[in-house]
């Protein structure tokens, strides 16, 4: 197999001069395709085959102790002046980036296969998705990306017709800490990765392509490239509406995006089109319309059972690589807070003891296709996206912010977006637990200038009248003892009923200095077990409190110096104002 397009045959032929593999293969993405890789990664002893009979064809890779998670501090964006690029991103200059990576790159394939691999990020035939193609040295990257994506004839017989592609090279070199970085060239729709193997480092489809370098066409082409769940929502009446949410990692995406309805809202029906990122488009009539431009789910697992996420724990029971979890004695996969089994081999090959850390590394993965999700919609495959009813945006925030409250108009939920805040995850490297802003939780994503951004999201306004409400939520409010106020998990869709009802113009609102506020007669609590001193705290807007907040995002915004909107600004002046 190899293609019409001179560009990529000029780029595969020189890339292979400069990393010396032993052998090219150009990945078709076809069954037989992924089962030779998969024996053949058996065979090494790069994948461990799971008990087949509770876990019949799934697999556990261990990465390196030292590769387990996104580096963000190694992570670049490559454009000609610092401004571009923005203070949310480390920046180099491309002529020195492109120096260090191919000295790096240089030789670092010998003895392995190169693999090229042309994928499709979107449905094959739809005009919102975008293809590229990365050439890696890893098989384990090869199978991931055929989860992930739509990858491989199809995609490059589009990519010939097209001619256009994000190109990404990658190789997992020597897994030095100290010989790892990922560089992005936003103006060449390239991208370059060394030294890890870890998936948001890896799998250049995922972060690197769908969102740092998908935000710079998105500027560039008049769309959005967003960190976003996108899930379907049926009333018992049959009335659908499709809802985008962004939350920082560990903030409930995927539980969100594969919600199951409490029993108490009988006749509700959730469906997921994707649990991680959405590209939304103008159409001809002004509605945004959204598709999920992968199509599988690379998620945490930590935590997933049946009570948190069953769809998402009936779905990883077969065809799926884990990837950094525990076994048991009797080869099962195991992690924390998987409700039953026994550890008897940490992540890293080690007979458990729990002095040496949790069994599972918290940031531990599974990757599976997403038709295998019992709440996949086939919306999904829908060249034509599905249209937008609302925008939410949340964060982890123990105090503060209410369990939900609406932005006033378009200008304001961008304020809203740029001034979430969120504690940090296992999913990146630093700290736990540490409160950083996230806006539309795009930190470690936007591959250009927040202040840029945030214009561009503002365009829309200007551009459309039937644009979606915005939103803002916050599931993870505590108490004065650190117990958490809201249910979470399938109780969630009171609150997405209540966002349908202010869609709809069903339901009215309390108005407030930071937005619109549900009253608490107006969150249908049947069933669910919270109190009404509950739901006055989830509610409750503290002023002094709001005020301290507006000062820390304002000091945040100006770190965007003249690049800032005044709109932006304007607007954070008037939610200042109403709160006296």
């Amino acid at each position: 197999m190899t293609t019409s397009n001179a560009a990529l045959r000029r780029w595969v032929e020189e890339t292979a001069a400069l990393t010396k593999p032993a052998s090219i293969h150009w990945c078709d993405g076809s069954d037989g395709e992924y089962r030779a890789l998969l024996d053949l990664m058996l065979g090494r002893g790069d994948l461990i085959r799971l008990n087949p009979e509770t876990y019949p064809n799934c697999y556990l890779h261990r990465s390196d102790p030292t590769d387990v998670a996104r580096v963000e501090h190694l992570t670049f964006v490559c454009t000609p002046d610092k401004a571009t690029a923005g203070p949310n991103n480390n920046w180099l200059e491309p002529g020195e980036a492109h120096r260090r990576m191919d000295g790096l790159f240089a030789g670092c394939m010998q003895g392995r296969t190169m693999y090229v691999v042309p994928y499709c990020m979107g449905p094959i035939d739809s005009p919102y998705a975008r293809c590229g193609v990365e050439i890696t040295d890893s098989a384990y990257v090869a199978v991931n990306m055929r989860l992930m994506t739509r990858m491989g004839r199809a995609a490059l017989e589009r990519i010939e017709r097209e001619g256009r592609f994000v190109r990404g090279l990658h190789s997992t070199g020597d897994l030095n800490p100290d010989r790892r970085f990922i560089t992005h060239f936003p103006d060449e729709l390239l991208i370059k990765s060394f030294g890890s193997g870890y998936g948001g480092n890896a799998l250049l489809g995922k972060k690197c392509h769908a969102l740092r370098i998908a935000s710079w066409q998105a500027a560039d082409e008049g769309w959005l490239a967003e960190h976003m769940l996108i899930v379907e929502l049926e009333s018992p009446a049959g009335e659908r509406h499709y809802v985008a949410a962004a939350f920082p990692s560990a903030c409930g995406k995927t539980n969100l995006a594969m919600l199951i309805p409490p029993e108490s809202l009988a006749g509700w029906k959730v469906r997921t089109i994707g649990d991680d990122i959405a590209w939304l488009h103008l159409d001809a009539e002004g509605t945004l319309r959204a598709i999920n431009p992968e199509s599988g789910y690379f998620g945490v697992v930590p935590g997933t059972n049946p009570d948190t996420n069953r769809n998402a724990f009936d779905m990883i029971r077969r065809d799926t690589i884990f990837t950094n979890v525990a076994v048991t004695a009797d080869n099962e996969p195991w992690w924390e807070g998987k409700g039953h089994g026994t550890p008897a081999i940490d992540w890293q090959g080690r007979p458990y003891d729990p002095a040496n850390g949790p069994a599972a590394h918290p940031n531990s993965r599974f990757t599976v296709t997403a038709r295998q999700n019992p709440s996949y919609s086939p919306m999904a495959d829908d060249p034509a996206g599905v249209p937008i009813s609302a925008i939410i945006f949340g964060g982890r925030r123990r105090e503060l912010a209410p369990l939900v409250y609406q932005a006033k108009d378009w200008q304001h939920g961008v304020l809203v977006g740029a001034s979430v805040a969120s504690e940090t995850t296992a999913a990146a490297t630093g700290k736990v637990g540490v409160t950083r802003r996230d806006p539309m939780a795009m930190k470690p994503f936007c591959g250009y200038n927040f202040g840029d951004y945030w214009r561009h999201w503002l365009s829309f306004g200007e551009r459309s009248d039937r644009l979606p409400a915005i939103f803002h939520v916050n599931w993870f409010r505590q108490d004065d003892q650190g117990r958490f106020l809201w249910p979470g998990f399938g109780d969630n869709l009171r609150v997405l009923r209540w966002i349908i009802d202010r869609v709809e113009g069903r339901v009215g609102a309390r108005e407030t200095a930071i937005g619109h506020l549900p009253r608490p007669e107006d969150i249908d609590l049947n069933g669910a077990d919270v109190s009404a001193d509950a739901l006055k705290a989830l509610l409750a807007v503290e002023p002094a409190s709001w005020r301290t907040e507006m000062e820390s995002i304002e000091s945040y915004l100006q770190e965007y110096g003249n690049r800032l909107p005044d709109v932006l600004l304007e607007q954070h002046r008037a939610v200042v104002r109403a709160l006296g």
